[in-house]
């Protein structure tokens, strides 16, 4: 029997999901159902969270807590997670394309990450600046822009 049948058939086709997405594991929550498809996680308020808009993904003893990269915090009550803490850091880390920590001239560092949704080309950007940097500050990000730039010269992308 597939995983997918397992799902009750209630949540299954409460589920906002793109056409070919596919169910990849799922736990029951609090309040509903955590569900990780091969694009998104969905939890049980109905919320779709695309994988390369999840910043930082864990568990705890009360369940999933999750932030994503518009500053978001999310949590889900999961008293048996089975696989998907595993779905979780497999399909976050597929995101991934490139994660290169620069360090800034007299400044501490910052760290340089691509991502990428499920299946697509492109791929966007975006900045981690050492705890106390101001990413605000004018020259500091024109220097994070020069890293970024000399970092996509040497790989090419």
């Amino acid at each position: 029997m597939s995983i997918f049948r397992r799902l009750p058939s209630a949540v299954r086709k409460g589920l906002a999901t793109a056409r070919g997405e596919r169910v990849l594991t799922f736990a029951e929550a609090a309040d509903g159902y955590v569900v990780a498809t091969d694009q998104a996680l969905f939890l049980p308020d109905g919320t779709r969270v695309p994988w390369e808009q999840v910043e930082q993904a864990g568990w705890d003893d009360e369940g999933l807590r999750l932030t994503t990269s518009e500053g978001r915090r999310l949590s889900a009550r999961v008293a048996s997670p089975h696989r998907l803490p595993e779905a979780v850091r497999e399909r976050v880390n597929s995101t991934i394309v490139v994660n290169k920590y620069v360090e800034l001239p007299g400044r501490g560092g910052v760290r340089l990450v691509a991502r990428r949704a499920p299946g697509a080309d492109t791929f966007s950007w975006s900045f981690h600046f050492d705890e106390g940097l101001d990413p605000d500050d004018p020259g500091l990000r024109a220097q994070a822009e020069q890293a970024l730039e000399g970092l996509r010269r040497s790989m090419g992308v």
